[in-house]
């Protein structure tokens, strides 16, 4: 018999594959649009697909999704597009980090869950362009079901007209809901991509959004809708504005080592790549966040 939480589990899950769509299809019109300037000699960049599945301790059906990986573009370095639906029973170490946060003494009594959502990960070719983060997801138990998501940016070299732009369309998406939600999902982002070790945020910040549940499922469902359609008309001009700009060895020396501390945070501290790899999750996609060449220094 179909509840009303399966229905409403699937349309997630469909949405999450509808905004996967809309992005690999914008990004690679990007590559294909891009005839002037550095790497516009190299052919336009297309993604590698892959079918990616949840392995079960028992082997049966634990769900999976796709991997959507481009490298080597004339405009992305390495950007990849992950989508997927999984389920089953959480580990241990996942349910006691399940209880402790979510303030669930149950789990270890039904540990079943249900997972759904999408992650993006950009490292651009031209220093100029800023990386990009983006994710937004669907969590149900038996004890309850929240959303979560946002976005980041991570340039190497800052543009304060490229960040504005970035924390505008974040707002003017967030603001549909209540314009109380931007000022806490941002201040939210500068908490959690945040590096402790190193005493500094990874990037220019963004919206950050987690274990979120109001109750009506419609409502919170259209709020994470809208955090997806800001990704897009956020970075994508920002990356049109500076994909043919010219740089030097400075300019990439300065991007790779960016890039070492992206690889710091996610993973040292990144919540999502812990729980991908706890429980059972394709390791390659649960890296696919990695950039291509970093540089410590």
């Amino acid at each position: 018999m179909t509840t009303e939480m399966d229905q409403e589990k699937a349309t997630a899950s469909a949405w999450f594959r509808e905004l996967r769509d809309t992005i690999v299809a914008a990004f690679e019109n990007l590559e294909a649009r891009h005839n002037e300037g550095p790497f516009a000699d190299q052919p336009a960049g297309t993604f590698d697909v892959t079918e990616t599945r949840r392995a079960s301790e028992d082997g049966s059906d634990a769900g999976g999704g796709l991997m959507s990986v481009m490298r080597g573009g004339r405009v992305f370095e390495k950007v990849g597009v992950n989508v997927s639906t999984v389920f089953g029973t959480l580990g241990e170490r996942a349910q006691s980090a399940m209880a402790a946060r979510k303030g669930l003494p149950g789990m270890k009594d039904d540990p079943r869950f249900w997972a759904s959502g999408i992650s993006l990960v950009a490292h651009m070719q031209n220093p100029h362009c800023p990386a990009v983060h983006m994710n937004t997801r669907m969590f149900w138990t038996p004890h309850g079901w929240w959303f979560g998501g946002g976005s980041d940016l991570n340039p190497c070299l800052e543009y304060d007209e490229d960040t504005q732009h970035f924390h505008a369309v974040q707002k003017q998406h967030c603001d549909r809901h209540g314009t109380e939600h931007y000022p806490r999902l941002k201040a939210w982002a500068d908490e959690y991509f945040y590096i402790p070790h190193r005493g500094r945020a990874r990037g220019v910040g963004g919206i950050f959004l987690d274990d979120h549940n109001t109750g009506d499922w419609q409502a919170d469902f259209g709020f994470v809708q809208d955090i997806g359609k800001a990704f897009l008309p956020a970075f994508v001009p920002l990356v049109e504005k500076r994909r043919s700009m010219a740089f030097g060895d400075a300019e990439k020396d300065a991007q790779l080592v960016h890039r070492g501390l992206y690889a710091e945070y996610n993973l040292v501290y990144d919540r999502g790549t812990k729980f991908g790899l706890e429980t059972g999750h394709d390791a390659n996609a649960v890296l696919m966040s990695l950039p291509p060449m970093a540089k410590w220094v």
